[in-house]
């Protein structure tokens, strides 16, 4: 009998991450299991702790370091270039502060895509995250999360990227096309959200060298809508299952505000719970443990 394949699409959104954290901490400690993950910007920074099975750990770096001056924001901007700092984020925190469970990530069965986009062709790329000890493999996640206009491009191999959420926010189609029978897709925003479009010329000033970023940054609103409604047409018909956030939390991209970033993880815990059931029964799982 040919095993069904199991996948999870988790969507990016910078802090709004922390919601899918709480979805992926409930799933672990439920014993949710799946065969492969495709993870985009910080729900690649984020949804690799479910590979290496460590629950809890994403709302304690956030809870520990939002504050920081060193994690995010515009200190790190004005003095690295990155509203992300390099250093203490994929260094620090990953290897001393709140360290990832190396030998459980690589030995953990699930596939995990990181989707980054290449910024001169302006497309999305796919790249399999199998060990974070790999320093190429931890760039392609650190390019995942580089949200233009406040990153330089992460450059690998001669190649340069930026956020995978340019290119492809919610990549259900690649999912599909790797043959996963069950799919769970985690949003960010609440049910009606709709992506507006944006001023043209910030991009084709600020990337006037790299055309195919510009076409991509300037249509992905509409890219986007089209995903949401093609995701929201296929959990209609039952041939995925979508959990995203119940109500909004008006939470900001880089929120420093712990009450805040826990409320959001609270949020994901909460709607997950009430999904457990219905998770199941989708996944066709007997029973949870």
């Amino acid at each position: 009998m040919e095993m069904i394949k199991t996948g999870i699409v988790v969507e990016g959104g910078a802090m709004r991450g922390l919601y899918t954290a709480g979805v992926l901490d409930v799933f672990m400690q439920n014993n949710i299991s799946a065969d492969g993950i495709i993870a985009v910007s910080a729900g690649a920074l984020f949804g690799m702790n479910y590979k290496s099975k460590q629950p809890g750990r994403v709302l304690r770096y956030n809870r520990n370091y939002a504050g920081n001056r060193n994690y995010m924001g515009l200190h790190s901007l004005l003095t690295t270039g990155n509203i992300m700092n390099e250093d203490f984020c994929f260094r620090k925190i990953v290897n001393e502060l709140d360290p990832v469970d190396f030998d459980a990530y690589r030995c953990s069965k699930e596939e995990f895509y990181a989707v980054v986009t290449n910024i001169e062709t302006g497309k999305a790329e796919y790249i399999k995250i199998d060990d974070l000890r790999n320093a190429e493999q931890m760039e392609y996640l650190r390019a995942s999360g580089s949200m233009p206009f406040l990153s330089k491009p992460v450059c690998i191999n001669g190649k340069k990227y930026l956020d995978g959420g340019i290119a492809d926010s919610i990549p259900i189609d690649k999912i599909m096309s790797l043959g996963y029978d069950r799919i769970i897709v985690i949003l960010t925003r609440p049910e009606n959200y709709r992506k507006k479009k944006t001023n043209e010329l910030i991009p084709k000033i600020c990337y006037r060298k790299y055309p195919g970023l510009v076409s991509a940054i300037n249509s992905r609103y509409m890219v986007y809508n089209r995903q949401l409604d093609k995701v929201n047409e296929l959990a209609k018909e039952k041939k995925i299952f979508v959990i995203r956030p119940s109500r909004l939390v008006n939470i900001k991209q880089l929120e420093r505000n712990v009450e805040r970033i826990q409320e959001m993880y609270d949020l994901g815990r909460e709607d997950a719970a009430k999904s457990l059931e219905a998770v199941a029964g989708y996944l066709e799982l007997e029973k949870l443990q």
